[in-house]
């Protein structure tokens, strides 16, 4: 589990934002970070992050979806026991 889904905590003026509490929190900080660098400089999830700040989505968001997507092809190595490649994740 590594925490990156967000939590609804809906009392007083949080109304309708989330916050990300679960899970590992030095994971979670790891991933955040993986994020940024991979947000500008990986050549598979750069377009996807300029994809949703084009259409308008909060900062935070679009490293929360890089993280998420960073997730899902750490899982697909570990399982395929395969060196990661970019060609083969477009």
């Amino acid at each position: 589990m590594t925490g990156l889904a967000a939590v609804p905590h809906d009392s007083g003026t949080m109304r309708g934002r989330r916050m990300i509490a679960g899970g590992r929190r030095s994971l979670r900080h790891v991933l955040f970070q993986a994020a940024l660098a991979a947000a500008c400089h990986n050549p598979v999830l750069k377009p996807l992050a300029k994809r949703l700040k084009t259409r308008g989505k909060r900062h935070k968001f679009v490293i929360i979806a890089i993280a998420r997507r960073l997730v899902t092809i750490v899982n697909a190595v570990l399982k395929a026991a395969t060196p990661w490649r970019s060609e083969a994740s477009t």
